[in-house]
């Protein structure tokens, strides 16, 4: 039988159910470890996956959206890689998208983005998110249950990125439907991953035509602060690269969203008296939202590339090496958090996870991600007196059938079918 760390971590759908236990394989034989047979390193380790991600002058993540395992698209030459990096940039999978970018250009698009996720834009965009969740929240306890993956989880992240965006409402429902046909980042099927970019791809004929709208025509949206943003440098993006911005942000915004709402409420539903003692003390949920994200965030994993040859946890990463950091093992490495695979609400220093990443390329939509989740769940909470799993799709409690999405990147369910018991 072969040895669980053996396993090729980005075709084996094996591992799907459980890539905690395949992590946890190779944190036995060190934080930083190389792939037999291949340029891969692992990390596992929460202090090393630190030093990684906080090294943008030795790392790039021109290599984060194709993932570690796809091969580099020219032989790597001298001892900065830089200059070949840049040249063949456009022979990356994803490799012009923001989570791929590098140095100034990725310094200047994160500029444009960091002005548009403000506390006030938050603050005002909520208003939309309650009366929303409380609509689809009320719904699908009207009906008794609901696959709250997409019934409640796609709808309600896509229709609040395209609020807060300004992205029409008569547009809305396609994009639901593009996204939902669309390939998983990360897809574990390598014949699928070039095409795993096709939504965005299919949204930026409309995302054209809306920004060119707003430059004519400013409506006070995301969209019309886009269009007329400027680099520190006080030079102007081209329409290209708006059109990539915000189609990058619309795709992401709602994808990580939607998974870290289904991941939540699997807590929910299966950790014995989780429910009541949060209907009892709603303040207990941001907690709870961030012990969900360091066990079971919506994003497993990061790659980037050593463009020099360096060092992680006193292991040598020779130039053109690949690195992958899995934030699900850095999550629960004990050598940070005591009784790492243990759910405990109000877990010292919780928001140090690394569910979101860190450094430059943190997820600039975080703030987003936690405000909607909270909101829903609050909704579905205040509107029943209890919430279980469909037992005739899930199975019984403790032998429960669970799908994941097909995904070396992305943490997400399939499907979770919900039975919902109103409160009276």
């Amino acid at each position: 039988m072969q040895d669980l760390a053996d396993r090729d971590y980005f075709t084996d759908h094996s591992i799907l159910l459980d890539p905690y236990a395949y992590f946890e394989a190779l944190r036995e034989k060190g934080p930083v470890y190389r792939l037999p047979g291949r340029d891969i390193f692992v990390v596992t380790g929460f202090a090393e996956a630190l030093e990684v991600l906080n090294n943008t002058v030795d790392f790039s993540s021109a290599v984060s959206t194709g993932g570690a395992a796809m091969p580099l698209p020219f032989t790597p030459e001298g001892d900065d890689l830089t200059g070949q990096i840049e040249a063949h940039r456009a022979q990356f999978l994803g490799g012009d998208l923001l989570v791929a970018r590098d140095d100034k250009p990725h310094t200047n698009s994160r500029a444009l983005l960091s002005r548009l996720f403000t506390p006030s834009r938050l603050k005002a965009n909520e208003e939309y998110m309650t009366g929303l969740a409380g609509k689809l929240a009320a719904d699908a306890v009207a009906n008794g249950g609901c696959d709250l993956i997409k019934d409640i989880n796609v709808p309600f992240a896509t229709l609040v990125v395209a609020d807060l965006l300004g992205v029409p409402p008569d547009d809305r429902d396609h994009f639901m439907k593009v996204i939902a046909e669309g390939v998983p980042p990360g897809s574990l099927d390598e014949q699928e991953r070039t095409g795993q970019n096709q939504p965005l791809v299919v949204m930026a004929g409309f995302f054209v035509n809306y920004l060119m709208e707003r430059m004519q025509a400013p409506r006070g949206d995301v969209l019309s602060e886009l269009a007329a943003a400027s680099y520190p440098d006080g030079t102007k993006p081209d329409i290209a690269e708006l059109v990539r911005l915000s189609t990058f942000l619309f795709g992401a915004g709602q994808d990580t969203t939607a998974k870290l709402l289904g991941n939540a409420m699997r807590f929910i539903v299966e950790q014995p008296g989780l429910q009541d003692r949060l209907r009892a003390d709603s303040s207990l949920l941001p907690d709870f939202i961030e012990e969900v994200l360091r066990l079971e965030g919506s994003t497993k994993m990061t790659s980037r590339l050593a463009r020099k040859t360096t060092k992680v946890g006193g292991v040598e990463i020779p130039i053109g090496t690949k690195v992958m950091i899995s934030f699900a093992a850095a999550n629960r490495d004990p050598r940070r958090f005591e009784n790492p695979q243990e759910f405990i609400i109000g877990r010292p220093k919780i928001k140090e996870h690394v569910a979101f990443g860190r450094g430059a390329h943190v997820c600039i939509g975080a703030p987003l991600a936690r405000v909607e989740t909270r909101i829903v769940l609050e909704k579905f909470l205040q509107k029943t007196s209890y919430i279980d799993l469909d037992e005739t799709v899930h199975g019984p409690r403790g032998a429960r059938r669970l799908a994941y999405e097909p995904s070396f990147i992305i943490r997400g369910l399939e499907e979770l079918r919900l039975k919902l018991t109103p409160r009276h």
